[in-house]
């Protein structure tokens, strides 16, 4: 069948063109020549009759059939690595990895105390952990480069399973001695006069932010904007002002009592949602189950589920 004569060898180098976009880049991270990608990759083409490849002057595209070929063989490699994993685990989650992406805010604190939490238990677990944009994030999980992905979404994503999702309003920390810690929530009107440092622009939080400003015609000149959360969180801690932020981000800061966090009550800022994502469709390797539970577990803020969620 044609089915059996997709070599594992032809897909693997085809894999590899199609992160790469790039027959030579393909082949120098796969430690083979470029002719023998191009002779794996001509092969598939001769066997399905039709192009894998759109041939562009930036790089190698693919096709639609080369599309559907790659989905085939990703989930492919995902499931040789679940049963590997799996055989692994009958002897009691002792060894295994875990590959995650995340928005930036969640690997700040959440996302390490959550891993030491969970290796507590299950020593031999190991992570794997990238931040990337949350579009990247998604992107990642569909590639099949992480097993999880732990960002913020604003609308539904196709082949996207998602296994937790909860409403992440925009909130605004401050220390707990600024004039505007002592409400719970606070306007747009009462942070105005105020020095505020905002993430950048690709933000989510910071786009709801500006649209909420643009419907209350408000102008912020910002004091710091810069892509960096932990630099907003010291700006605060140093005394310069208040800064937009999220309650995942900041949780642990909150509770130890080195800041505030006051939900912004601005219907414009509750159109995003914290998701944990993986890959629909696929059989999750033993461990990544157990670490997606965990998670899940760990997400809603204490005492609420109703709390904002981080950028």
């Amino acid at each position: 069948m044609l089915a059996h004569r997709l070599q594992d060898t032809a897909l693997r180098y085809f894999l590899e063109v199609v992160r790469t976009g790039s027959v030579s880049e393909a082949a120098a991270r796969l430690s083979v020549s470029p002719s023998a990608v191009s002779r794996q990759v001509a092969g598939l083409e001769d066997l399905l009759g039709v192009p894998l490849f759109e041939r562009r002057p930036r790089g190698m595209v693919p096709s639609p059939a080369g599309e559907l070929l790659a989905a085939h063989a990703r989930r492919g490699a995902l499931e040789a690595d679940r049963v590997v994993s799996d055989i692994q685990a009958l002897q009691g989650l002792r060894r295994g990895l875990v590959r995650l992406y995340s928005s930036a805010g969640f690997a700040i604190e959440f996302l390490p105390r959550a891993i030491a939490l969970f290796r507590a238990r299950h020593p031999g677990m190991q992570f794997h952990l990238r931040t990337a944009a949350p579009t990247a994030v998604t992107q990642a999980v569909l590639d099949g480069d992480a097993d999880i992905g732990l960002t913020y979404s604003r609308a539904a994503q196709r082949d996207i399973e998602v296994q937790h999702r909860q409403v992440a309003p925009v909130i605004v920390t401050m220390l707990p001695s600024h004039p505007l810690a002592r409400h719970a929530g606070v306007t747009l009107a009462q942070m105005h006069p105020y020095p505020i440092a905002v993430p950048e622009g690709d933000n989510t939080a910071r786009q709801l932010f500006d649209i909420a400003c643009s419907q209350r015609r408000l102008v912020f000149e910002p004091a710091l904007v810069t892509s960096q959360f932990e630099a907003l969180t010291h700006f605060v801690l140093h005394g310069g002002g208040i800064a937009l932020g999220g309650e995942v981000t900041v949780r642990e800061r909150v509770r130890r009592g080195e800041l505030h966090a006051a939900l912004i009550r601005e219907r414009a800022l509750s159109g995003r949602a914290i998701e944990l994502q993986t890959l629909a469709g696929r059989t999750l390797p033993e461990g990544v189950r157990a670490f997606v539970d965990h998670v899940r577990a760990l997400l809603p803020a204490p005492g609420s589920t109703t709390m904002p969620d981080t950028p």
